[in-house]
């Protein structure tokens, strides 16, 4: 049996707590990982035991007296990141330049999904975009293929040799979009459960029923897949919601007795327990309602509402209403796959005064630890995996970062003058990126190690 150990600095979560104030740090902690049971080196890999090095080094010690432990003593040890909403075929798309979301798609996105009829392609591309999330500290995702089956079979056959968490599916998308991209309404759907049967539950794979958006999928798609929906009740659903002005004023023209965007989804039997739905900028106070009852989540993708000019998520009213949201790269929408530049990006997010009919409400400052919960704990809570990745607490996977706090000499000289938690944290959003994550860690494996460390 391969257990592991690991001394440094260590930040986690405690799940009962305000997200504002959750955050727990060891100053010297100790992580112990291994199998979850007896049974031998091939089972999960979770964590069996956390918390301060002293308290807990003796007992850890007579339990596994062969034990080496290794010692981090300048770094710390965190969640991995979970990203509740990514587009791999997006990979290369990232930093395209557009007049918005609608304009985005037509130039450069649909242009590029086309090749993924290309299987090596596919493969290429998912071998880059995993190895792309590891190297931000990213060891979940929920992520978009294209609408080539070919496009889904390449990235979870990259994600299980890696015994990686995600989740993905085929995109849906049989109107308004062009040759090369759109589907053949009935074949969709029938690829689409030959994808669940095949990889959902396989290792650490789950599978997410993919509409892109209302304007993209006909009745008898968003039909079919509701009674997808129905019929695998455990998989995920994916999409977009009230993203852009002019693709919720296009939604209404196709559906005009329809409430709202939202509405749309909950009409065919897509609005439920694990359904997350990218942005929901622009919802009502009954669509926030809507969502409380459904159990369903909103991925909160602060860097691409900026870079498309969709828009200011409203956190407040979010937590007012309570309903599940976490925090999203949207790359290639999104400019980033870093965490903590999604986490800065949310941070300007909340700041943000926003206009509510003739009254301008002031926005808000997101505590850091608020922010950091939200791209791990409240990622994980939304895809319904809380308790299993994006914290480190006991059972949960061994799905973890190891950061280097002196990775530049800005950070390393911030560093000298935090003096509290927050003050810790918040430096690493402001000025971190990939050259903070040291090692990456996915189910009890490096999967990723920095040059030069």
């Amino acid at each position: 049996m391969t257990i592991q150990a690991y001394r440094a600095k260590i930040l986690h979560f405690a799940n009962d707590k305000d997200p504002a104030h959750s955050a727990r740090f060891e100053e010297d902690g100790l992580l112990v990982i291994g199998p979850k049971s007896n049974s031998g080196a091939k089972d999960k890999q979770v964590v069996l035991a956390i918390g301060n090095y002293q308290s807990l080094i003796s007992d850890i010690c007579a339990q596994y007296p062969d034990l080496h432990v290794q010692h981090f003593p300048d770094r710390i040890i965190a969640p991995g990141f979970v990203d509740m909403h990514i587009h791999y075929p997006q990979t290369d798309v990232i930093g395209s330049p557009a007049d918005g979301l609608l304009p985005w798609l037509e130039n450069y996105t649909f242009p590029e999904e086309k090749q993924y009829v290309d299987v090596e392609y596919a493969i290429k591309t998912a071998r880059f975009f995993i190895a792309e999330l590891f190297r931000n500290g990213v060891t979940t995702a929920l992520t978009f293929a294209t609408s080539h089956v070919a496009s889904v079979n390449a990235l979870f056959e990259a994600a299980q040799t890696l015994d990686m968490r995600l989740i993905t599916g085929k995109c849906l998308q049989d109107r308004n979009c062009p040759v090369g991209v759109r589907d053949q309404t009935e074949q969709s759907l029938v690829d689409t459960e030959a994808l669940i049967q095949r990889w959902h539950g396989v290792d650490r794979l789950g599978y997410a029923i993919t509409p892109r958006f209302v304007p993209t999928c006909s009745d008898a798609q968003l039909r079919g897949a509701g009674e997808l929906a129905a019929k695998y009740a455990d998989v995920w659903i994916q999409s977009h919601v009230a993203e852009n002005v002019d693709e919720i004023r296009w939604v209404k023209e196709l559906y005009p007795l329809s409430r709202s965007y939202l509405a749309v989804y909950n009409d065919f039997g897509l609005l439920r327990n694990k359904a997350v739905f990218a942005h929901g900028i622009h919802l009502d106070s009954a669509d926030r309602q809507l969502m409380a009852q459904s159990g369903a989540a909103i991925a909160v993708s602060p860097s691409s509402n900026l870079f498309l000019g969709s828009g200011f998520f409203d956190f407040s009213e979010a937590d007012s209403a309570g309903f599940a949201y976490g925090l999203a790269s949207d790359v290639g929408g999104g400019t980033s796959f870093s965490p903590f530049h999604t986490m800065l990006a949310a941070y300007y997010v909340g700041r943000a005064s926003v206009q509510q009919g003739s009254h301008l409400k002031k926005g808000l400052s997101l505590s850091p630890q608020h922010l950091w919960w939200q791209h791990t704990v409240g990622a994980a809570k939304g895809l319904g995996l809380e308790g299993m990745v994006g914290n480190l607490a006991v059972g949960c996977d061994a799905d973890f970062v190891i950061l280097n706090p002196q990775c530049t000499p800005l950070m390393a000289r911030k560093m000298e003058r935090c003096s509290n938690l927050d003050e810790l944290l918040f430096a690493m959003i402001v000025l971190g990126d990939d050259r903070l994550i040291e090692k990456t860690v996915i189910a009890g494996q490096t999967q990723f190690q920095r040059s030069g460390t």
